[in-house]
This record gives structure tokens, C-alpha cells and sequence, in this order.
């Protein structure tokens, strides 16, 4: 028989647990190039997400992709932020022109692009496209 005082243990470790599985859920990776490779070689879906902190679009999209994350469809999609200030030369492979690029990727091969949308649905029909 379990105690009280075990069942206590065990619910409050349960509790801590969720928001690490949440934030497992919502990684988002920095893009490097030898991750990125890897990720389209295995046949990944892959959001790229040309990202800019002070930038008010990116900071709209960000909580769409992480809502759209949380779908069952989308959950072993893989997300790479490229820094738009730091990251020039992956700006350059990209061909982005903007911060609050979407880019993404089914595998080796792009199957869409957006820039500057803050609309879920189109969001998500983007990343659809990676699956």
C-alpha cells in the first residue's frame, strides 16, 4: 500500500515533470550548418526561422510555431533559428533578405518559404508542407 506521504512524492515529481516535457516539445535549436545537414540527410521536417530579437514580427510569430508545435502532426519537426544579426553568412545561404523568414524543408528539399506572416493559418499550412 502507498502512503500518504509517498503519494505526495509522487504527484509533486509528476507536476515538475510537464514543464520540462513542454519545453522539449518547443526547442528551438541555433542553426549550425553540421546540425542542420544531419537533420535534412535524416529525412527530417525542418523549419528555419531567420529570427531577430528586437524584431516585433518575430516576436509575433514565435508563440504560432509553438502553438503549432504542440500538434500531434508537427511534433518531430525540427526547428533552427538563425540569429539575423549574428548569423550573416546563414542569412546568405538562405537568401533571406529579412528577418521573420520561415523556411521549410522536407528533408534535403525547400517545400516553401514565408516572410513577415502572422497568421496561424498560413503558418501552419507552411509547416504542413514539411511533412
Amino acid at each position: 500500500m502507498i502512503s500518504r506521504r509517498n503519494l505526495i512524492l509522487i504527484a509533486a515529481s509528476s507536476i515538475m515533470l510537464i514543464p520540462l516535457a513542454a519545453a522539449a516539445a518547443n526547442d528551438i535549436r541555433t542553426f549550425s550548418p553540421a546540425d542542420f545537414d544531419a537533420a535534412r540527410k535524416a529525412g527530417k521536417s525542418i523549419l528555419v526561422e531567420v529570427h531577430a530579437d528586437w524584431c516585433p514580427t518575430c516576436k509575433a510569430q514565435a508563440p504560432i510555431i509553438s502553438e503549432l508545435r504542440k500538434e500531434p502532426r508537427f511534433k518531430e519537426l525540427v526547428v533552427f533559428r538563425v540569429d539575423f544579426d549574428s548569423q550573416k553568412e546563414a542569412v546568405k545561404q538562405f537568401g533571406a533578405r529579412s528577418q521573420s523568414t520561415l523556411i521549410a524543408f522536407k528533408g534535403n528539399t525547400e517545400a516553401g518559404r514565408s516572410v513577415g506572416d502572422t497568421n496561424k493559418a498560413s503558418i501552419g499550412a507552411l509547416l504542413a508542407k514539411t511533412l
